[in-house]
């Protein structure tokens, strides 16, 4: 059985422009179509585990309303969060020294929101959406460590301003949860939940 039959033939859209999203689904035997959402960002959540929820939630449903039926459309959006302040990306060098300044030495979680509709026609949806966290833990720091790696380049469009497939994993010292969710997509929850959704939707 290949993918797309275990999917339920769905022709799925990836509504994110972020190559490590699309790798991640590749990884799992999936190519999607990337048709990334155009919307300005906005929630009036405060919780990191419902912002993530309530952005994937609007990136998905932008995208599932120009879909046809047979369509699945996966949205997500990821942050990083240390306490109750969520890192956003940071822009530029300067920013992104502030925020590997708050993260290393310590905990954090990374937490991604994902929402997956089944476009069944006429602006119908069936979908589902849910937040996964994984606790990542960072090695201490120097502050010549923290200008050499803020300055590379790699951290300025990631959340949190670092990427973990990449140099910053030299500073990591370990995660409690899944590693596929730091790097921006719960594949095994993803996989799970679109399961359960397809088996409610013959049920229906």
């Amino acid at each position: 059985m290949n993918r797309g039959e275990q999917w339920g033939g769905y022709h799925v859209v990836l509504a994110s422009a972020s190559p490590r999203r699309k790798e991640l689904l590749g990884q799992i035997g999936i190519e999607p179509e990337i048709r990334p959402s155009q919307l300005e960002e906005e929630t009036g959540e405060r919780r990191p585990e419902q912002v993530v929820m309530e952005l994937s939630r609007q990136k998905a449903e932008d995208i599932a309303a120009g879909c046809g039926a047979g369509t699945m459309v996966i949205g997500a959006d990821t942050v990083v969060a240390v306490g109750s302040e969520i890192l956003g990306k940071p822009g530029t060098p300067m920013r992104a020294y502030e925020m590997i300044g708050k993260i290393q030495g310590r905990t954090h979680q990374v937490y991604t929101g994902v929402t997956v509709l089944l476009c069944l026609g006429e602006g119908r949806t069936h979908g589902v959406t849910f937040a996964e966290k994984t606790d990542v833990h960072v090695y201490p720091m120097t502050p010549e460590e923290m200008s050499d790696y803020a300055g590379c380049g790699e951290p300025l469009d990631k959340a949190g301003a670092y990427g973990i497939q990449g140099r910053f994993a030299a500073y990591i010292k370990g995660i409690d949860g899944d590693y596929a969710n730091v790097v921006g997509l719960p594949l095994g929850r993803l996989n799970q939940e679109i399961k359960v959704l397809l088996e409610d939707r013959e049920d229906d």
